[in-house]
This record gives structure tokens, sequence and C-alpha cells, in this order.
């Protein structure tokens, strides 16, 4: 996956953790939050691997 790929699926991904997260808290639902925070971390994780294939030229 290209750079602005990996970027656009880390942002939606963190979008939808804290909505899930925050569904969770709101039907005190602790398996949902802790989803939710699972999906953040991932969707962090790709805007990252984004930015290194930025930094690199998509050569990675």
């Amino acid at each position: 996956m290209g750079e602005f790929t990996d970027k656009a699926k880390g942002i939606a991904n963190e979008a939808i953790g804290k909505t899930k997260a925050a569904a969770g808290r709101a039907s005190d639902n602790p398996k949902l939050v802790a989803k939710g925070i699972v999906q953040q971390g991932k969707g962090k994780a790709q805007k990252a691997s984004g930015a290194i294939k930025g930094a690199l030229g998509d050569k990675i």
C-alpha cells in the first residue's frame, strides 16, 4: 500500500476506534471499549507506516 492509502486507513481506524470506545463507555461495555482502544492503536500504526513510506519514497 502507498503512503496516502496507509494514512487514510489509519485516520479511519482511529475515528472508528474512538467511536467504539465512546459507545462502550456509554453502554458500560468494557469489551467494546477495549476493541475501540485496539483499533485506535492500529490506526496510529497505519498512519506511522504511511509517514515512513512518505519519507522513504514508497520504496518499502
